[in-house]
C-alpha cells in the first residue's frame, strides 16, 4: 500500500533518509519560518531560501483539541481529541503540532520531544497519509538538535 505525506510542501527527507519539517530562513536577518516563505516577515526581503527544521524541540506551551475541526478538515470521520502545542525547534522557530503520547504519559512543558510521523487518513485511492506530529524524548545532550 502506498503512502504519502499530508502535505508534500510541509515535509520531505533528508539525505540519511530522515523525515524532517520544510522551512525557509532569510538569507540576510536570519529569520526562520514554518511553514515555508518566499518573503521574509522580518525585513519584508523577497528571496527567503529554503530550510530544514530540527527534528527535536522543546514544548512550550499546550492544549488539548477537543472538538472536530472545522473544515478543509479532512480526518477520520471518528474525531477522537488530541493534544497540540507549540515547539521551540533548535531556538530557530516555534512550530505548532500535534502531540502524541504513549499511556500514562501526559503533557510537560519544556520536555525534550522528537518529530515523528502518525497516520491521518486514507485517501480516496487507498493511500495512507500521515502528518507529523512530536512526541516525548529522553533528554540526550548529544542528540540531533540539528
Amino acid at each position: 500500500m502506498t503512502e504519502r505525506f499530508i502535505n508534500e510542501d510541509l515535509l520531505d527527507r533528508d539525505e540519511a533518509g530522515t523525515v524532517r519539517l520544510r522551512g525557509s530562513r532569510c538569507p540576510h536577518c536570519a529569520a526562520t519560518t514554518f511553514p515555508q516563505q518566499a518573503c521574509c516577515p522580518r525585513c519584508a526581503r523577497p528571496d527567503m531560501r529554503a530550510h530544514r527544521l530540527p527534528t527535536r524541540g522543546t514544548l512550550w506551551t499546550f492544549t488539548v483539541q477537543g472538538f472536530k475541526p472545522k473544515p478543509p478538515y479532512d480526518g477520520p470521520e471518528q474525531f477522537e481529541p488530541y493534544a497540540v502545542g507549540y515547539l521551540n525547534l533548535g531556538n530557530e522557530v516555534m512550530v505548532e503540532s500535534r502531540l502524541v503520547f504513549g499511556p500514562g504519559q501526559r503533557p510537560c512543558l519544556n520536555e525534550y520531544m522528537n518529530l515523528v510521523l502518525v497516520p491521518y487518513t486514507t485517501a480516496p485511492d487507498g493511500a495512507n497519509v500521515t502528518t507529523f506530529a512530536f512526541q516525548p524524548a529522553a533528554f540526550d545532550p548529544d542528540g540531533d538538535d540539528t
